[in-house]
């Protein structure tokens, strides 16, 4: 019966959206016609088991941008369209990106610099505007572990990272500091952050006079006018998820993720 009334509609609408209507194969519909199944039917089956092999590699994190990239990297010349139609068949849907939440501990009397870098969000060279900032995860019912990070605005891949169960200068220093280490940058470097206590801390900033950086900080309370690191961090939290079962399960993750997002 089922079959019987795709064939009678089939002349009005493709016979994939009637086949995913009542939850039926277009395959099993061909058989039951007794006429073999179309190339293109072939093809997106075949297609099919290379997007869900990307999508439970990337562990449910990836969404249609991720996997059509994924499947032109193994030569398979697929449209982005065909992606979204395929996961929509399969039911494959990635994790919803989490609304913004503030770590910024601004209630302090260091000094705090002007917004040099008015959201101004890229460079002609690199080394010459970082952006750094501070987010935090979630570990057991009741843990947190916080990953500070700094993103070059001109390849936009990650300069400096680290973790710590703490959320203090030790961390965004360490952080500035792998970032110092890697790439060596010129006196004029403008770093910009938000105003927190940990990168307007007198540490921080005399490392930064040091090595002839200028310093350039957010507006209180205006996560856009540091929206590139707000975006990266999104995206680790939407592809990683933001709540672990302990900080050894977050810290791996954590170092397979952002360490093949920076720029050595």
């Amino acid at each position: 019966m089922t079959f019987a009334w795709i064939a009678a509609e089939k002349a009005e609408f493709p016979v994939t959206v009637l086949c995913q209507t009542l939850q039926v194969s277009p395959s099993g519909f061909y058989a039951a016609q007794g006429r073999p199944e179309s190339t293109h039917a072939r093809d997106d089956r075949r297609l099919k088991v290379l997007v869900r092999a990307a999508f439970d590699e990337s562990k449910h994190r990836y969404g249609s941008p991720r996997i059509h990239k994924d499947l032109l990297e193994q030569q398979e010349p697929v449209s982005r369209k065909r992606v979204v139609r395929l996961m929509q068949e399969e039911g494959l849907k990635a994790r919803a990106r989490k609304r913004y939440k503030c770590t910024t501990m601004s209630d302090h009397d260091q000094p705090v610099a002007a917004n040099l870098l008015d959201r101004r969000f890229e460079a002609e060279a690199p080394n010459q505007r970082w952006v750094g900032d501070t987010t935090e995860f979630v570990i057991g019912s009741s843990g947190k572990l916080y990953l500070a990070a700094i993103l070059d605005l001109f390849s936009r891949f990650i300069v400096g990272w680290a973790v710590s169960a703490v959320n203090d200068r030790h961390l965004t220093l360490k952080a500035l500091e792998m970032a110092l280490k890697r790439r060596c940058p010129e006196i004029g470097l403008l770093h910009h952050s938000d105003q927190g206590c940990t990168y307007a801390s007198e540490d921080y900033q005399a490392r930064l006079d040091t090595r002839g950086i200028v310093c350039s900080m957010s507006r209180r309370g205006n996560c856009y006018d540091n929206a590139v690191m707000e975006s990266f961090f999104s995206t680790v939290k939407s592809e990683l998820g933001e709540h672990f079962d302990s900080h050894g399960d977050a810290k791996m993750e954590l170092f397979d993720y952002v360490g093949a997002a920076v720029m050595w």
